[in-house]
């Protein structure tokens, strides 16, 4: 465990901004025949740095045990592959991109995105820690190399001669606990005039929806565009544009180029996003210490939901397996004897159990079977997508839970 300093301005770190106790890994599903051992747990304690504003948690585990084997594919959202593909054509259109350039993903997963630029014969690579998963990019034919990314892994492909027309990475800076050599490594790889796009959530959505769930150890770093406007700068890269977008329960998509490139001109988005984030209280420290009391109430609305359940003699299960589920029902304390079981569609989770809770994890076809009351949707921020897949449980009058911001009952 590395001493609690900030990881952008090496501060001692004393302002708590929200603790969820202690939890397992969010990604760290069970086998069957491990049930019975003991799980490592480590605390879910939120720092907020006095100085520079970055939320952050403490790296307890090293990425290489928490990314090397992973079981999350983003293939298989249907929202997040759309999503990208409307990313892919946007920026093919915004930068005239052609066979002649170079595009890089840090962090590129199953090759989910690459596969759109790859379609136009745009040039691709992939840079992907977990083995497993880089794996089936390969087998698509995308080119992607396995390694975790900064500036050893930067200098080697610079040697190369691999530089970045286009870098991009979706929800990975939030996983990197050396957030200055990540940076870093991405000025070293990125060509003169080349542009950066890098999406995360958003702070501001995630304190104002109460979307504590999407706080777990995969994820190292909280960000607002204030913090991360300091951290690109002090590392000579201008951020000259930013969207707010909807995936994730709310996230942001920042551009950004080298400090000297004059063919870029300064949005004006990006003087909108400051002025709302201030507005908001993202400027003042008091605006982060609340945020425990506002937790606080809605674990209790979720537990109340669960003991009303169990009087009333009514079935709840799960749709999705995914991290932020993971923090949800090891912070409200709900386990197999409350939920079932939950489903989701990807086969690298089915016949596997939810890391702390237990809670086994089947095929969507367990639903039919079971025709539970409620079914509780821990991807909330997929609500839409899942309910009209699900919508064949009206047939019964079962009803779905979305827990976040506040519990509801659709």
């Amino acid at each position: 465990m590395t001493e609690n300093k900030c990881r952008f301005c090496n501060r001692i770190l004393q302002i708590s901004f929200v603790d969820l106790g202690f939890s397992p890994l969010s990604n760290a599903m069970i086998k069957k025949e491990n049930l019975n051992k003991n799980e490592k747990k480590f605390p879910l304690h939120v720092f907020v740095c006095k100085q520079c504003l970055l939320v952050q948690l403490q790296e307890f585990e090293k990425p290489k045990e928490i990314f090397s084997d992973y079981v999350y594919f983003s293939s298989y959202s249907k929202t997040w592959l759309e999503h990208s593909e409307k990313y892919v054509d946007m920026m093919i259109s915004r930068m005239k991109l052609t066979e002649k350039n170079q595009v890089i993903e840090i962090a590129s997963n199953d090759g989910y995105l690459l596969q759109f630029f790859k379609e136009k014969n745009i040039p691709v690579l992939g840079i992907e820690p977990a083995i497993n998963v880089a794996k089936v990019a390969q087998e698509k034919n995308i080119p992607t190399i396995t390694k975790f990314f900064g500036t050893k892994t930067a200098k080697t492909l610079l040697k190369e001669g691999k530089l970045a027309d286009l870098l991009l990475g979706n929800n990975v800076l939030a996983h990197v606990p050396d957030l200055n050599d990540f940076v870093k490594g991405m000025k070293i790889i990125l060509n003169k005039k080349g542009v950066i796009t890098m999406e995360f959530p958003h702070l501001l959505q995630l304190i104002s929806n109460n979307q504590f769930d999407t706080i777990y150890h995969e994820h190292f770093s909280y960000f607002s565009f204030l913090t991360v406007q300091k951290v690109f700068e002090y590392h000579g890269l201008v951020i000259y544009d930013v969207e707010e977008l909807l995936t994730h329960g709310g996230s942001l998509r920042i551009f950004a180029k080298h400090n000297d490139d004059g063919s870029k001109s300064i949005s004006n988005n990006i003087e909108i996003m400051k002025r709302k984030e201030k507005e908001f209280g993202l400027d003042k420290i008091s605006t982060y210490t609340n945020f425990q009391r506002n937790i606080n109430r809605v674990k209790i609305n979720i537990q109340d939901f669960f003991i009303k359940c169990s009087k009333d003699g009514k079935k709840v299960v799960g749709y999705g397996a995914p991290a932020k589920g993971n923090t949800l029902l090891n912070y409200c304390k709900i386990n197999k004897h409350q939920m079932d079981f939950t489903v989701d569609l990807s086969k690298y989770k089915q016949g596997l159990f939810l890391p702390g809770t237990h809670i086994p994890v089947y095929s969507p076809e367990m639903i039919k079977e079971t025709k539970p009351d409620y079914v509780f949707i821990l991807p909330w921020n997929l609500k839409e997508e899942i309910m009209s897949q699900l919508e064949f449980i009206r047939k019964w009058n079962a009803k779905f839970v979305i827990p976040i911001p506040e519990v509801e009952i659709l």
